[in-house]
């Protein structure tokens, strides 16, 4: 199978491939150099050498259309620039570390462009592992078009966006993360490509399926061989050049083809032996079987947030309509189970089942968490939690989601109380600019504080310099007693509850009132875990056991039994 990208040749130079199935011919382009026709190989690769060293600028022509490498390592000049050769090389001052066992995983999610790139996330890396988290998960990192954005819209997925640093920059965050025994994540997208500046359909169109369509489009078509690998070298880019821990795959269910997932995790793992490698989901149709044979280590586990925003703050529109009813019981489920939702009729999805049993996983293959980008970005106004329920409410949940065995994940800013928002930012121009913030607007059209026109108007122009501004967290009003809640919960989860949690297995779940549940663990170590938690208005008395290892207030209680 052909690589995707430059690749260096023996005695200096680089030889450059492109998949082009529909070119007719294609021309290598040096920024210093002569023209070099490329040479047509089977099942439509083009390829060709030069004398083309590391920081050589180079682009391909199709007819009569520029484009940069779809595997461009760099870009200089955006998404629609030259491609950059780079080089891999680096002295890494911490080449021993092998990684963190997945069940020791506390996450921090972080959006390297509003901390200030990759320097600036590298400066707050002593203040993240002395919380007492254990991982980073950086929002993906491919170039897209504009100078801001989520990132979701990438279109050169192996090329680092431009604003946040050089490749050596990540290297050296990813270092200095390792030497303060920090993992990294990165977040990946494989199921769409971003409007602004994707070539690909002009060369190569079967890589898209026009035939599944998805929100954002034809499908990528990863059941033909080049496509797929694409995608799996792209993987183990991260992995293998940059030494990233684990990856976040991005809303699989758009990419909807379980045989592809299956392959490329066993690639990912066969090639990279006797290091802790771990690869999460995020998947909508609540999947447990890509949980079950060892392929992937968890995913996230939306269930849990959503019932737990319904209980702090009220809110039952859009798809918090799923988990409006009942929802102390569909809590106890979340706890005991892993999924809410395993093959129940979804309001939200036309009222077609969603999910699949998942009682006989271990707590450990969900991630849960109060907050990420999508639940605080795509709110209109990018509210946090902070602002939404009472403080007392989100000290109570945030000892249940530190404290229960499921692999806790925090937002940037979360330790800290922050009252920042996180808005939806990008920086597309001209008619995109005008569809994007329209289409914004139209989306909360079906949520009940922005049913009129007016009020829909008040949302934050995407394209704002100063939404992206607005969205840089800051530390909130209360700051220092956030940052003791969560560094002392996370000392005890260290102590008491992670070296259990190889083995844990639930022992049930009930609610014990309209907003209120209690649910038990037997951990790998023999003990007991058991919590309490009561999110209602006037919360009923809570047990009152011998060995509590946390209480807070009359909301919350976690203890052992022997």
């Amino acid at each position: 199978m052909m690589a995707w990208g430059p690749e260096p040749l023996e005695g200096g130079g680089t030889r450059f491939r492109l998949w082009a199935p529909d070119a007719a011919a294609v021309t290598l382009e040096l920024a210093e150099g002569a023209p070099i026709a490329m040479i047509a190989g089977e099942d439509g690769w083009y390829a060709a050498e030069a004398q083309a060293a590391p920081g050589a600028r180079y682009r391909f022509r199709v007819g009569d259309q520029a484009v940069p490498d779809p595997a461009s390592r760099r870009q200089d000049g955006g998404v629609h620039g030259w491609s950059v050769v780079t080089d891999t090389a680096f002295d890494w001052q911490h080449p021993q570390w092998r990684g963190r066992p997945w069940h020791e995983m506390v996450i921090v999610e972080l959006h390297a462009g509003a901390l200030g790139g990759f320097a600036g996330v590298t400066e707050r890396l002593a203040d993240i592992a002395a919380s007492g988290a254990t991982a980073i998960e950086l929002m993906p990192l491919g170039a897209y078009g504009g100078e801001r954005g989520w990132g979701y819209d990438g279109v050169l997925p192996y090329a680092l966006h431009e604003a946040y640093g050089t490749p050596d920059a990540l290297r050296t965050l990813v270092d200095s993360a390792h030497g303060l025994g920090l993992s990294v994540f990165v977040d990946v997208v494989y199921n769409h490509f971003g409007p602004d500046g994707n070539y690909l359909g002009l060369y190569a169109r079967s890589f898209f399926d026009e035939a599944v369509h998805t929100p954002w489009g034809g499908a990528v078509n990863v059941s033909a061989p080049p496509v797929a690998q694409y995608f799996v070298d792209n993987a183990l880019m991260w992995l293998r050049d940059y030494r990233v821990d684990g990856l976040r795959f991005d809303a699989v269910h758009a990419i909807a083809d379980d045989d592809f997932l299956d392959a490329m995790a066993a690639e990912l793992r066969a090639t990279l032996p006797g290091r802790h490698v771990h690869l999460v989901l995020e998947n909508e149709r609540n999947d447990a079987a890509r949980l079950r044979d060892g392929g992937y280590d968890a995913q996230w586990n939306d269930d849990f947030h959503n019932v737990l925003h319904v209980l702090l703050t009220g809110e039952t529109s859009a798809y918090y309509g799923d988990f409006a009813d009942r929802p102390a019981e569909r809590l106890a489920r979340c706890l005991a189970e892993g999924f809410i939702y395993q093959g129940d009729p979804s309001p939200n999805h036309d009222g077609k089942p969603r999910g699949t049993p998942s009682k006989d996983l271990p707590p450990k293959r969900f991630v849960a968490f109060l907050q990420n980008h999508d639940q605080v970005g795509n709110r209109a106004m990018g509210e946090r939690l902070t602002l939404l329920t009472a403080p007392e409410k989100l000290r109570a949940a945030t000892a249940l989601l530190l404290l229960c065995p499921q692999v806790p994940l925090l937002f940037m800013g979360d330790a800290e109380g922050s009252e920042t928002p996180f808005l939806f930012f990008t920086d597309f121009h001209d008619e995109l600019a005008d569809a994007v913030r329209e289409g914004r607007r139209k989306e909360f059209a079906k949520f009940d504080a922005f049913a009129d026109e007016a009020a829909r108007e008040r949302i934050p122009d995407p394209n704002a310099a100063s939404t992206f501004e607005r969205s840089r967290p800051q530390p909130g009003p209360n700051a220092g007693a956030w940052r003791a809640l969560y560094a002392d919960l996370l000392a005890l989860r260290a102590e008491r509850i992670t070296p259990g949690l190889e083995g844990a297995t639930s022992l049930g779940a009930r609610a014990t009132g309209a907003a209120a549940v209690e649910a038990r663990w037997r951990l790998g170590d023999g003990t007991t875990l058991a919590i309490a938690l009561d999110l209602g208005d006037a919360p009923a008395p809570l047990p009152t056991p011998e060995r509590v290892l946390w209480r807070e207030g009359e909301r919350f209680v976690a203890w052992v039994e022997a």
